[in-house]
């Protein structure tokens, strides 16, 4: 992965089409990123949780475009496409096949049971212990051909059918995806849900030791096929902290809310330490198409005492108080009970309403973001400053559509008018140029309340320091080939 801001998106929601968002790359957006992490583009992208459940995980939705396509736009970028390594969609033709000829079909040994884990069934306390992302326990009962009910495992809605990864078959099945994907010129692959991809009876089914065995020779495979890995998962800080030995990228998840928690009570003493612990090969982030994870710099809910947050519990019901004040009420209607496809564990607000839409608080969180150690990634929404849409909210009741708007041609060219936003773009250009950030990071010695940090490679220094209580600052570069046009200054108030 380059050290550059990498973008993340959705074709259809920015540029409409493969096509259509490679011509905004090389347009409006030229030169600002190193890579692209289309979202799902596998057919279709409109099922029950807008395609992470692909009936056909190898075939690009025609309505996007075509392999070729996906070809063409990693000729002007990399492109990290993602590996739906949990689940598959109950639409798929696997499944048809396995409903319709059960023990006869070849796929039988792909879709993960209840007896497969519990073969002599489970007592209330296993079913208890097992942690799922969302209300109830993850089994959904369908009835086959043959006339049998079975009980499948969905963790996450009743079309998304688990993966039985210890099975051949279902190793078949995912090494398929990597081969089609490296076959077509895709960089990096980001492992979903993969956290989720083993289950145990007697365990929580979640980031157990055997998920890290798996996390390695799925890894492994890919390296193969000159694929680079992300592992996403939302997990308290250690388990970032140790995958991040595993693979070549882990999500900086807990990022987004201490960069709140630090400007809402202007305090940097726990940003500082969460810089200090964390993996240097992050993938930093502020915003991505899913909600502001809180469950990231939160305790262990398993062992809360032995393991404590990077946030202590009462400022985490802190934070979310804050941002459904900062987003007028909005993030409460789309989070949680209040909106289907729920996620207990994140907060659904674009991070910019979040942030109160204040422009100056916004372009600092983003250049700490970028001051950071690691290769930083900007969402679609984030990118334009974009509110959050409760429009799109109350049409489909789904709580993270709200930070998952649709921009038209049009739309994204008056995004880009916005002095935020023409700000943020220089910042780009200044992460992605500036020599410094390819040299050496240290956090300075700074004052509660200040956050301060340099890079420096040779000559070349770049330095920034916040007062998070003020929102002044100041950012320094020696002159190297590009300087920025424009001064945060003039979001200072002095």
């Amino acid at each position: 992965m380059k050290n550059a801001v990498q973008l993340i998106c959705y074709a259809d929601r920015l540029g409409g089409t493969l096509q259509g968002l490679r011509e905004l790359l090389a347009g409006p957006l030229d030169g600002l990123f190193g890579g692209v992490h289309v979202l799902p583009f596998f057919h279709p992208i409109d099922g029950a949780d807008a395609g992470f459940d692909p009936i056909d995980h190898t075939a690009v939705d025609p309505r996007l475009g075509s392999w070729k396509d996906v070809r063409e736009l990693a000729a002007d970028v990399d492109v990290m496409a993602d590996v739906i390594v949990n689940h598959v969609s109950s639409r798929s033709p696997q499944f048809l096949d396995y409903a319709a000829r059960v023990g006869h079909s070849p796929y039988a040994g792909l879709f993960l049971t209840f007896d497969s884990v519990f073969p002599g069934g489970a007592t209330q306390t296993e079913l208890l212990s097992i942690y799922r992302p969302r209300p109830g326990l993850p089994f959904t009962p369908i009835e086959l051909a043959d006339g049998s009910r079975r009980l499948f495992w969905t963790t996450f809605t009743p079309d998304q059918l688990d993966i039985d990864v210890s099975d051949p078959e279902g190793l078949a099945y995912l090494d398929g995806i990597l081969r089609m994907l490296a076959a077509n010129a895709v960089r990096i692959i980001r492992l979903d849900a993969v956290g989720y991809a083993v289950k145990r009876a007697g365990s929580s089914c979640f980031m157990l030791p055997e998920t890290f065995g798996f996390i390695r020779s799925f890894s492994a495979r890919a390296a193969a096929l000159g694929l680079e890995v992300l592992v996403e998962i939302h997990a308290h800080y250690r388990e970032q902290i140790e995958i991040a030995r595993h693979v070549d990228r882990v999500y900086d998840f807990a990022l987004p809310p201490l960069v709140l928690h630090a400007f809402a009570t202007g305090t940097s003493r726990h940003l500082r330490r969460w810089i200090e612990i964390r993996p240097a090969n992050s993938l930093t982030v502020l915003d991505t198409h899913d909600g502001i994870g809180v469950i990231d710099a939160a305790a262990d809910a398993g062992d809360p005492a032995a393991h404590p947050g990077l946030i202590p519990d009462d400022g985490i019901d802190a934070l979310v108080r804050r941002i459904h004040e900062n987003s007028r009420g909005e993030s409460l209607r789309a989070t949680g009970a209040a909106a289907s496809n729920l996620d207990l564990y994140q907060v659904n607000c674009t991070f910019y309403d979040a942030l109160g839409g204040d422009d100056r608080r916004y372009l600092l969180a983003r250049a700490i973001q970028f001051f950071l150690p690691g290769v930083p990634q900007v969402y679609y929404v984030g990118l334009l400053a974009g509110r959050n849409d409760v429009a799109l909210l109350a049409r489909t009741g789904t709580g993270r559509d709200i930070n998952r708007r649709f921009y038209t041609r049009a739309e994204v060219a008056e995004a880009m008018k916005q002095p935020v936003v023409a700000d943020l773009c220089e910042l780009i250009r200044l992460r992605n140029t500036h020599p410094a950030f390819n040299g050496e990071f240290t956090l300075l010695p700074s004052a509660e309340g200040t956050l301060a940090m340099r890079w420096r490679q040779g000559d070349a220094e770049a330095r920034l320091q916040v007062d998070l209580r003020s929102a002044e600052h100041d950012l320094q570069c020696t002159p190297g080939p590009y300087i920025p046009q424009f001064s945060l200054l003039r979001y200072a108030g002095t």
